[in-house]
């Protein structure tokens, strides 16, 4: 038994029941927690065992019965302090008459370090995809192009010195937005001239990004970036030694590039690449969406309308890539967290149905006969299905009765219902909204209710360069309709809108 004792792998240590102290340990402890044998023979367990675990020695020791075995991980203490990870096991024995403990140590440190690590790496990967569910959703409720705004969700994953968001011009690469030192950000705007197309080749890279670990190096990308950013652009280097290219492009054509650097050399690593990358692809939706935006505020010719239809259908990739994040990561999620995993689900279900409610309502504006050849509750379904998907605001709709308006009374009360949606996703910060429609009198009247649990305003005090209800009213009064608005700080908002048939419309 001695020889087993002192040739096994694992530290063997042995500890008087009633002064705690080591009465004997093998060479393995020994070595393992750096002392000589005659140094460790004698010693208390607050000398070898960190604060954390003290307490446990104590607790087991006078919990361990004989015949049983106690197992625990607790941190023991080298003779220079250093701390490592032991997985102990231990048990009641009698030596010499003596009640002791023997502890069965195995370093562990090496393999909790690899789990610590790895579940680092998991909660970092985690949080990198919903601060990129949180930029998508930022960028893709922005209908109106801001470039700093894509800059700045840009640095919330990735850390940079200097930035820049261009946009392609012809041979021209055009800075929308900068962030960095105030007078590079005073020098806006300037222009990247790419003199050839080989030049326009060698910095989109294939649509991937360009690493240069160190900007002031013979590398070639290093000589070609230098060449490229001259005069205002130079600006961009100063102070800086890592640089990424990364391109902006939409179904594989570039219409822009970002350009992030930062003062520590080689900083930028293949993971930060793929996250630019990620955030690129995002903010060239929200650039090409913003730009058909203002062509259709402009455009008021049908035709011209009906032409911008294929293309606004974009529109919702808006929508789909921050469900496509989410059912990216929903597997891994809900391994994890089965609760969580429920929640992105539900929040995958609201919006895909939201991306279809907003491309079916896309359809009915391009197409003003829609709203008059369709079912008006099934348009106020539509509406309140888009405004979910789009901010996360449950809406219930109810019909009571049937009927069809006339035309230009349901295209009015169409465009009122959207009106006040838009308000309570823009100024509400409500909460749950409810629909009520009711036909009356085989449609001789109707009453529409619009509910919302939010914080309310004053009716009678309205800042002003408000004109929402004002203009409310004007298109309730072209219809012979009549438009009342109930509300108070911090009880909601009813708005009633009611229509009855004038008498000379009977027809006797």
């Amino acid at each position: 038994y001695r020889q087993i004792f002192e040739t096994a792998s694992d530290g063997l240590i042995i500890n008087d029941v009633e002064t705690g102290r080591v009465v004997e340990a093998n060479p393995a402890a020994v070595a393992m927690h750096g002392y000589t044998r005659a140094e460790f023979i004698g010693l208390h367990p607050t000398a070898y065992l960190h604060p954390d675990s003290q307490r446990l020695f104590s607790t087991d020791a006078q919990a361990i019965q004989p015949g049983k075995v106690f197992e625990t991980l607790a941190i023991h203490l080298r003779r220079d302090q250093s701390p490592f990870y032991a997985e102990a096991r231990r048990t009641a024995l009698t030596v010499q008459d003596r009640p002791c403990i023997l502890n069965v140590i195995r370093d562990v440190s090496q393999r909790v370090q690899a789990e610590q690590s790895l579940r680092q790496q998991v909660e970092t990967h985690a949080r990198e995809q919903s601060v990129l569910l949180e930029v998508s959703q930022t960028l893709a409720s922005a209908l109106e192009l801001q470039p700093g705004l894509i800059l700045d969700q840009l640095r919330v994953i990735i850390e940079y010195t200097h930035a820049g968001l261009f946009t392609l011009e012809d041979s021209d690469l055009v800075a929308l937005a900068v962030r960095g030192p105030q007078p590079l950000e005073q020098a806006i705007p300037f222009r990247i001239r790419l003199n050839s197309p080989e030049t326009l080749i060698t910095l989109f890279n294939g649509n991937w990004p360009v690493r240069i670990a160190d900007v002031s190096s013979a590398d070639p990308a290093a000589q070609f970036l230098r060449s490229l950013l001259e005069s205002q652009a130079a600006m961009l280097l100063t102070g800086v030694q890592a640089w990424m290219w990364v391109p902006v492009a939409v179904k594989g054509r570039v219409i822009g590039s970002v350009g992030v650097a930062h003062s520590e050399l080689d900083y930028f690593t293949a993971h930060h690449a793929n996250l630019a990358l990620t955030v690129a692809n995002q903010a060239a939706i929200t650039m090409v969406n913003a730009e058909l935006y203002e062509h259709a505020q402009a455009l008021a010719v049908l035709e011209e309308r009906q032409s911008m239809a294929r293309n606004l259908h974009d529109a919702v990739n808006q929508s789909l890539f921050s469900a496509g994040l989410i059912a990216e990561v929903l597997p891994r999620l809900w391994e994890r967290d089965p609760e969580e995993g429920r929640r992105s689900l539900e929040d995958l279900r609201r919006l895909t149905r939201g991306a279809l409610a907003e491309m079916r309502m896309l359809l009915v504006e391009l197409r003003p006969s829609a709203l008059t050849d369709s079912d008006f509750g099934d348009l106020l379904r539509l509406l309140g299905n888009a405004l979910t998907g789009r901010a996360n605001i449950p809406v219930v709709v109810s019909v009571a009765g049937r009927g069809t308006l006339p035309a230009e009374v349901q295209v009015a009360f169409y465009r009122l219902c959207q009106e006040a949606l838009n308000n309570i996703a823009k100024h509400a910060e409500a909460t749950r909204v409810e629909i009520n429609l009711q036909y009356a009198d085989e449609t001789d009247a109707v009453e529409l209710h619009i509910r919302d649990d939010g914080r309310g305003f004053d009716p009678e005090h309205i800042p002003s360069g408000h004109y929402g209800l004002s203009i409310m009213r004007e298109r309730a009064e072209s219809v012979g309709a009549g438009l009342s608005v109930t509300s108070q700080p911090g009880r909601g908002t009813d708005i009633t809108l009611r229509w009855a048939k004038a008498p000379e419309q009977e027809v006797e």
